[in-house]
């Protein structure tokens, strides 16, 4: 983690002296300003966004694990846009645009269910989720038996 961190603070520096190579101490610093008013717009419009989508899921009674990841996204985006920099600011703006961070999000999530699932088979032990649904009897026969019990049919997804 101490690596990445100082990999990110060079790459930070030398766009930081790239920049103000090409365009000078005030261009840098009128970019960088820049760069934290539109990012604060984009946020702020980006987070109403995904606020009335969360809404309308929770309305409507679905999952809203799209919503929420998006938000938390929007919001992490919105922050590194703030962080004085050009790293920063591109990191940033790639999760306020919806295509880049449904393929973040997507990712996100994939990352989270596989630790979720280890972490409850440390603390539980093996976990098994099944998907499956109940099948109504065939039309075939003339009157259920009563003794008969309910069919499930299934298949196992993670195990």
């Amino acid at each position: 983690m101490a690596v990445a961190f100082l990999l990110y603070v060079f790459a930070e520096i030398a766009a930081i002296w790239a920049v103000g190579s090409a365009v000078g101490v005030l261009g840098t610093l009128g970019l960088l300003l820049a760069g934290a008013f539109i990012g604060s717009w984009l946020a702020r419009r980006e987070g109403a966004k995904a606020m009335r989508a969360f809404m309308e899921t929770a309305r409507a009674g679905r999952p809203a694990e799209k919503e929420l990841t998006d938000g938390m996204l929007v919001g992490l985006g919105g922050v590194l846009i703030l962080v004085p920099g050009f790293v920063s600011d591109v990191l940033g703006l790639l999760l306020m645009l919806p295509p880049s961070r449904a393929v973040v999000r997507r990712l996100w999530l994939k990352r989270m269910e596989k630790r979720a699932v280890r972490f409850a088979n440390q603390r539980r032990g093996p976990v098994m989720v099944v998907d499956s649904e109940v099948v109504p009897p065939s039309s075939e026969e003339p009157q259920p038996r009563r003794d008969q019990p309910t069919v499930i049919e299934g298949r196992v997804i993670e195990g």
